[in-house]
């Protein structure tokens, strides 16, 4: 069998998303009747997911998170630094505290997909998430306490419980058209 040449910069194919089709084929006619968009290119869509977490200031701790980060998002995750020192959390500026993926493309949509159909389920006494959470924008920000809502994550191998930011970055001029675009895109928003 011949060895695949792996093109610089990818780190192995995707199959297509899911969720990308259900975008074009149910959600774009449905939010171009809804918000009487003129163009296609109106309707909102997703740009990035932007995934987060915070360690403190121990090193043992940002490897295994990044570790638990990978393995959830597929991307390997780059380490972020604090920009002030804090003296009461024994920070200094330019320590590692954290780490964080940015999801684009199909990566993103699979990630979504995951996020909503499995993930966001499987946390104990779920009842939606909060419609507040809305910039202004049109972009959605919610955090989960646990990286085992996940099934990725082996529960008999996990060391310590580590929580995570999920920014969900769309073209959405508003928070209305946003709102819309999420829950057609399957996730589960409570109503006010």
């Amino acid at each position: 069998m011949a060895k695949e040449k792996k093109e610089k910069g990818t780190q192995g194919k995707l199959p297509p998303a899911r969720l990308r089709k259900v975008y074009k084929d149910k959600v774009v006619p449905a939010l171009m009747e809804q918000f009487k968009f003129s163009s296609v290119m109106e309707v909102p869509r997703l740009v990035k997911v932007v995934v987060n977490m915070g360690t403190g200031n121990e090193e043992k701790e940002l490897d295994k998170s990044m570790l638990d980060m990978q393995v959830i998002t597929g991307q390997k995750p780059v380490s972020t630094t604090a920009t002030k020192s804090v003296s009461n959390f024994k920070i200094r500026e330019g320590m590692k505290v954290g780490c964080r993926v940015t999801l684009r493309g199909d990566r993103a949509y699979h990630f979504l997909d995951k996020l909503a159909t499995v993930a966001l389920p499987r946390i104990r006494d779920f009842q939606g998430l909060s419609p507040k959470s809305f910039d202004g924008r049109g972009n959605y920000s919610l955090g989960l306490k646990e990286q085992l809502v996940f099934p990725e994550i082996d529960y008999d191998s996990f060391d310590k419980i580590r929580g995570m930011d999920i920014t969900i970055v769309t073209t959405a001029k508003n928070d209305e058209q946003g709102r819309a675009f999420l829950k057609l895109m399957g996730m589960p928003l409570r109503e006010k």
